[in-house]
């Protein structure tokens, strides 16, 4: 009988909400029901008292958590799209809500937060998402976009770091230079993957400016990623005792270069041959097993060196071309990046939906943290909509260019995670406050770049005469 109280209200609520999906007319209204859905996992049992029932099974905890987040997951997706913002914007926006909602006076759900098998799902999914990134660029695109491209991305990655750092130094002068140098990072970043998908929706893709942006885009992410390796090296250097001479910033700098040159030039030379072996092989799933073996390989190693996994994971990506597996798909079978995406649309939605919860929506009531939040959205849009006034090739509409590097969007939260993860004399180097303050940053640069890059792109259409 002690389970009743619990299990009345849970009933109630499923029975209002099956009766508004179920009705035509009330159906467009149900979704405040559905969020309520979300948050009816702060009624079900701990995940000590799930085991418990469950005959002491460790797994159940996980799947009950597995249950909550996923669901939420496309909940908050769904309600994006329909809003016509991107999915991860809802998966981060109602991962917010389920982890704050014992300010309604409901028990939060603390234990998902913290798990250990939930953190390590989501740091996989982390990896996935970086090797999927990855896997939509290649060597060759970057060498192709040209000066124009590769300009936008050094001016959009070194513009921010020191805006971001200025603000730290200006809003937080107590703040470590540590603070300061992730907020700069975390500034640094733009999302391919955002910035993608809307120049598609609008039929733009294609055009000159895309493929500035997204060539921009996909060196930015090298170089971003660069950064934060050397920035993350420095903390855990600095948190070793060890001392850091101008010639360790250097040393970091130079492991992470030859790491992702090293890297991308063996498996360039050496993926054709490797994957020409494989495909001799009839055992079903050997290109989905060999692509995510040498992904896992190559976090391995980048963290072997002092790297964040999360290099590896990239650089993984960008080796594995779709060329290397025409002998897999000739004969019919799926390439990489759709065999990928199963696993990945498991994972991903994990980290984004964890990542939301660990916003702590009480620290924007500290003094200060709603002002910083503001100063880094600031600097993050006038560091972006500054690269792109550095083109100079005649034609090219530097306004769109410079709003397509604006969104952070999963970048930005990858980054923000990493941070969150760095300690220095047992202290983490990005406080609650501050890590909410960056997710703030991600979510309004990623609302604000579609609508303003529709209307850039149409404001030249109407210029030229074009509908």
């Amino acid at each position: 009988m002690e389970g009743r109280p619990a299990a009345e209200p849970l009933a109630r609520v499923m029975r209002r909400a099956n009766a508004a999906l179920m009705n035509p007319r009330r159906r467009r209204s149900a979704w405040p029901l559905a969020l309520l859905l979300a948050a009816l996992s702060s009624l079900l049992p701990a995940p000590a008292q799930a085991s418990e029932a469950a005959h002491h099974d460790p797994s159940a905890a996980i799947a009950l958590g597995l249950a909550i987040l996923l669901v939420t997951a496309k909940l908050g997706g769904e309600l994006a799209i329909r809003l016509g913002q991107p999915a991860v914007l809802g998966e981060l926006l109602f991962g917010v809500v389920l982890g704050n909602v014992s300010l309604l006076g409901v028990p939060a759900l603390e234990w998902l937060e913290t798990d250990p098998s939930i953190d390590m799902l989501a740091r996989l999914g982390v990896l996935l998402l970086l090797f999927e990134v990855g896997l939509e660029s290649t060597v060759g695109q970057m060498l192709r976009v040209g000066l124009p491209a590769l300009v936008v991305a050094c001016v959009g990655v070194a513009l921010p770091f020191g805006l971001g750092w200025a603000v730290g130094a200006w809003m937080l002068p107590s703040a470590s230079t540590y603070v300061h140098a992730f907020l700069g990072a975390a500034l640094s970043a733009t999302s391919v993957g955002i910035t993608a998908r809307v120049l598609k929706d609008l039929g733009q893709s294609q055009s000159d400016e895309a493929r500035v942006i997204l060539g921009a885009a996909v060196i930015d992410d090298v170089l971003g990623l660069v950064i934060l390796a050397v920035v993350a090296g420095v903390i855990a250097a600095a948190d070793s005792g060890q001392a850091l001479p101008p010639s360790a910033f250097l040393w970091i700098l130079a492991k992470a270069a030859v790491f992702l040159v090293g890297a991308l030039f063996l498996g360039v030379k050496l993926s054709p041959t490797v994957f020409n072996r494989l495909s001799r092989l009839r055992i079903p799933g050997v290109l989905l097993a060999f692509g995510l073996g040498f992904c896992f390989l190559l976090s391995w190693l980048a963290s072997v060196i002092g790297l964040a996994p999360i290099v590896g994971a990239f650089a993984a990506g960008l080796v594995l071309e779709d060329l290397h597996c025409r002998d897999f798909t000739d004969r019919g079978e799926r390439g990489l990046e759709e065999l990928v995406h199963p696993i990945s649309s498991f994972l991903v939605p994990i980290f984004f939906v964890v990542m939301g919860m660990r916003t702590e929506l009480r620290s924007f009531a500290e003094p200060g943290v709603l002002g910083l939040a503001g100063a880094l959205v600031v600097a993050a849009v006038i560091g972006k909509l500054a690269c792109g006034q550095v083109v100079r090739r005649p034609g090219l509409d530097r306004l769109s260019i410079g709003i397509g590097m604006v969104p952070r969007g999963e970048v930005g939260l990858i980054f923000a995670s990493v941070g969150r993860s760095l300690r220095l004399a047992g202290e983490p180097i990005v406080t609650p406050a501050i890590f909410s303050a960056v997710v703030v940053m991600v979510v309004v640069t990623t609302l604000v770049t579609p609508p303003a890059l529709k209307w850039s792109l149409g404001r030249r259409r109407k210029r030229e005469g074009r509908p």
